[in-house]
């Protein structure tokens, strides 16, 4: 009863080498396009520095533009919300804000919420 041919050693060498041949640019290729996406992804970041630029542990770069509002506008525990964001603006500057107001108010971090009274409610 005949199974099966056994395949001989030049068979065997030349799946081998059909396999190794596709081998070497496959890795090649899949570099080049690690690297563009690596390049497209950096080139897309608000952070990107110019030629030659060093970025300090200090030197971060808002987002928002406007200031908190003054605590004095209000008062109890949300007059102690506003002080806090008018100290550490950096931080909540950095912090996204679930309350989804960036859909339909613009805002672009926590920070934006108290810029208006929108940080009260």
């Amino acid at each position: 009863m005949i199974v099966g041919k056994k395949k001989g050693r030049n068979e065997i060498h030349k799946n081998r080498r059909k396999r190794k041949r596709f081998l070497v640019p496959g890795l090649v290729i899949g570099l080049i396009l690690a690297v563009l996406a690596w390049n497209w992804i950096g080139a897309r970041s608000p952070e990107r520095l110019a030629e030659g630029e060093i970025l300090m542990p200090g030197d971060y770069v808002r987002r928002e533009t406007k200031t908190p509002l003054s605590p004095a506008l209000f008062v109890g525990k949300t007059a102690r919300a506003y002080q806090v964001a008018s100290e550490i603006p950096e931080v909540l500057d950095q912090i996204y804000c679930y309350c989804e107001c960036d859909k339909h108010m613009g805002h672009s971090s926590l920070l934006s919420c108290f810029t208006d009274s929108h940080g009260a409610t």
